[in-house]
């Protein structure tokens, strides 16, 4: 017997939702339900103000990882989805707020046009494997990221740092990251009220981007394409 199709949260709503500064999540992995939140502290990332450390600037220089763009997203949402440890809870323990009805959501935005994701791919001795990536939401000018991991040293780094060259080449102008994290923070995250976050929002969505992310990626290959992460790394050394 085949399990029931999960619940899908229709595109219109999640794009009302996230141009209203609002997201969902969930309790469990197994949970049907969603909840709605808008945090009274936003964790959001300036573009040109990504700390850029040596040994991130020497892997981007290195082209350790290929970096593409919405290559694999169902399989970067389901590794984002895995179950983590959780603070303050015993060994084994672990949970994830990317539910089935959450994950299946942003699959369809993504077929939708409004869902990207960056993959990391590396050489193994099964052949290339994705080992880190992120994915999230994109309307107007804005991409509002939801989840991200790690499978090999700084891969989720790279991904966030070509993540945010590109919308710097697209146009975009606001990173949102909803929570403040020390990893984002060492990052050059920085945090802002309910209320400065509106205003950032409004900005964003008053104007479009001047391309789409893929756009922006195919464009920036094309620029360099023997190493890309030099060029990378070079836009991010130099605002940093």
């Amino acid at each position: 017997m085949h399990a029931p199709a999960p619940k899908v949260i229709p595109p219109e709503v999640l794009l009302l939702a996230y141009r209203s500064g609002v997201f969902p999540m969930a309790d469990s992995r197994e949970d049907d339900e969603v909840f709605w939140v808008e945090p009274r502290k936003r964790a959001v990332f300036p573009l040109d103000g990504f700390h850029c450390s040596r040994s991130l600037a020497k892997v981007l220089k290195q082209d350790r990882y290929r970096v593409t763009v919405d290559a694999a997203f169902p399989a970067v949402i389901e590794a984002c989805a895995q179950p983590r440890p959780e603070p303050g809870t015993e060994a084994g323990q672990s949970g994830t707020w990317i539910s089935h009805t959450i994950s299946a959501s942003y699959r369809n935005l993504h077929r939708h046009g409004h869902a990207h994701s960056v993959e990391c791919w590396a050489q193994t001795d099964d052949g290339e494997t994705l080992v880190g990536g992120l994915y999230g939401v994109a309307f107007d000018r804005a991409f509002c990221g939801e989840s991200m991991f790690s499978r090999a040293d700084n891969a989720s780094k790279v991904a966030l740092a070509w993540l945010i060259v590109l919308m710097r080449r697209a146009g975009y102008v606001l990173l949102d990251c909803q929570f403040m994290t020390e990893h984002l923070a060492s990052m050059g995250a920085i945090e802002v009220s309910r209320d400065e976050y509106q205003e950032l929002l409004a900005k964003a969505c008053d104007g479009k981007p001047l391309c789409t992310l893929p756009e922006a990626h195919g464009a920036l290959l094309a620029a360099q394409p023997s190493s890309p992460g030099k060029l990378i790394a070079q836009s991010l050394t130099q605002t940093s």
